[in-house]
Formats: structure tokens, C-alpha cells, sequence
């Protein structure tokens, strides 16, 4: 079918897609709601999560959904995210729980390397003496199979055993959405909705339902230094190096993590329709580009995961 002569058509067959994904992700959503007792929907303030928490609206109405909303705080978030994640759980009536990395290096469960240590792989950690908590059962994450080889491998409900491991060589089927969600006492599932959407089919949706979103995912103007093809920010926790130029640049962030590894790139787009028009050319992953920990870590995704990591 000829685009350029239909574009109803495409624009028809576009919602089509989209409308296919909310449903799945909105039938997962209720379906943890049914199986589990005490699940929790991981919530950062960012894109992905606030995607899901629209569906999660969708799905059970503002002020009415069934599980509380969790956020592992390094310490290190951009104040932009973590101010909207305060104000969207207020809007929407939810019990937000916050947990601190912070609060793990004073018990002394999470010790750094150095100070200068990035603190978002020990978000493991934290999360971990959270389920202990709360005896959370089943914890909805909001990652995707395009972003990361890894999480390209798991299934949407994803089996943790007693230990919180992941055993990726004994992952249970998933036939025709048939979800076994039989857990033994101390173990739990990372259930992921969005798993099949694409960064570009979150944007597209981001556009269609008009979903507000921090500000830093939009184009501004920022200090940054190019390290290595990164242009990694300046900021007191990242300042620059010995001999880098530190440049102002129009830029957004494509995803938002800790401070201490998240770049953002080189952009003017102002808009979630911009946005889509450079994600259909982009040629790589939104983590590949802009992850300083992906690319320097000396511990894999998968092995990160199979610790506990989201």
C-alpha cells in the first residue's frame, strides 16, 4: 500500500499498533493484580514508566490502582524527574514508596569503591531490602526488549528465585499469553508490560495520549563535555576533566538515570512529534547512546540482572 496515497490509512493502521500494545499492556497489568498479592509498580518519573502508568490509569482508573508505586533512589536523580515523579503520584492518588541507595550505604549493605563511584548499579541492593520489606511478590518494571541483548532475552513475567536470581537458561514459556505466576515463599517476578513496544512506539504514544513528561526529555541548553562520542553533562557530580572543553549544546535526554552515567545528545527537538521523526532514523539503542555504565562497565547486563538488577 502506497503510503504517500493512503496517509489515512497509515495514520489508521499507526493508532491500530498502538491500540494493540495498550491492551496487552493493560491485560498484564490486571493480570498481576489477579495473581499476586503484593506487587508494586517500579516507578522513576521517567518515559517508559510514566507510559505504563498511563495504562495502569487505563486500566483501573485514576486514584484505584491496586498496587503502590516504587522508587529506588540513588541519590543522584535529575531533580527534574524526581520533582514529576512526586507530583504525577499525587495527581493520580497513588502510594508512592521511596528507598534510598543512600540509606543502604549507611547500614552498611552498599559500600563504594570510591566516592566518585556511580551508585546505580548498587540500586540492586536497595531494591532487594525492599522486597524484603514489603514482601513484595511481584515488581512491574517498565523495560523493553529493543533497549538492551539482555533484556532482548527475558520473558514479560520474569521468575525470580528465593535468591532474587535470574536463571535465564530456565525461563518458563509464554505461550499464546498464558503467564505462570506460580511462585514457593521468598520467591517473586519482574513482570515487564512494555516488553514488545519499541522507543519509537513510545513516543508515538506519548504523542497520541498527551502524556506530560519531565523537561529534560525535551531539547534545552546544556553544559557538556564530549568524552569518548558521550556528551556527558556537567554537573558538581560530573565535572569536567583535566583538558575537556566544556561546550553549550541544544540536547535532550533519550532516557534518564543516575546523574553519574546518563548522557544526553545533541538535539532540537521541542516536541513529541520531533522526537518521533529522529528516533525513526536513529541507529542506536536509546541505552547504547547514552549509558555510560552500559559501555564501561566491566559487568554485563545479564549478569547485572541475575544479581537482582531491574
Amino acid at each position: 500500500m502506497n503510503a504517500r496515497a493512503e496517509p489515512g490509512l497509515v495514520h489508521q493502521l499507526s493508532n491500530t499498533h498502538l491500540d494493540a500494545l495498550e491492551e496487552e499492556t493493560i491485560f498484564i497489568l490486571r493480570e498481576v493484580a489477579a495473581a499476586f498479592e503484593r506487587p508494586t509498580l517500579l516507578f522513576s518519573g521517567g518515559k517508559d514508566s510514566l507510559v505504563m502508568l498511563k495504562c495502569a490509569e487505563k486500566a483501573f482508573g485514576a486514584g484505584r490502582i491496586p498496587y503502590p508505586l516504587l522508587m529506588i533512589d540513588t541519590g543522584h536523580n535529575f531533580p527534574e524527574v524526581t520533582d514529576f515523579r512526586d507530583l504525577r503520584a499525587k495527581q493520580l492518588g497513588a502510594e508512592l514508596i521511596v528507598r534510598s541507595v543512600e540509606d543502604s550505604m549507611a547500614r552498611g549493605t552498599v559500600r563504594l569503591a570510591h566516592p566518585g563511584e556511580s551508585r546505580n548499579v548498587h540500586q540492586s541492593v536497595t531494591l532487594l531490602e525492599a522486597i524484603e520489606e514489603f514482601r513484595f511478590d511481584a515488581l512491574i518494571g517498565g523495560a523493553r526488549r529493543d533497549e538492551e541483548k539482555a533484556r532482548a532475552k527475558e520473558r514479560i513475567f520474569s521468575h525470580r528465585d528465593s535468591f532474587s536470581q535470574w536463571q535465564p537458561k530456565a525461563q518458563r514459556p509464554e505461550l499464546w499469553t498464558l503467564f505462570n505466576t506460580r511462585i514457593h515463599p521468598g520467591e517473586h517476578f519482574r513482570v515487564f508490560p512494555i516488553s514488545n513496544w519499541t522507543e519509537l512506539d513510545v513516543w508515538q504514544y506519548i504523542a497520541r495520549e498527551n502524556i506530560a513528561l519531565p523537561s529534560i526529555y525535551y531539547s534545552h541548553t546544556r553544559d557538556v563535555v564530549d568524552r569518548k562520542g558521550l556528551l556527558v553533562p556537567v554537573t558538581p557530580l560530573t565535572p569536567p576533566r583535566d583538558g575537556e572543553q566544556v561546550i553549550s549544546r541544544q540536547v535532550r535526554f533519550r532516557t534518564v538515570g543516575d546523574i553519574t552515567c546518563t548522557c544526553p545528545v545533541a538535539s532540537d527537538a521541542a516536541t513529541p512529534e520531533a522526537i518521533v521523526i529522529e528516533t525513526l532514523a536513529a541507529e542506536v539503542s536509546e541505552r547504547g547512546a547514552t549509558r555510560m555504565d552500559d559501555q564501561t562497565s566491566d559487568a554485563s547486563m545479564e549478569k547485572r540482572k541475575k544479581d537482582g538488577y531491574f
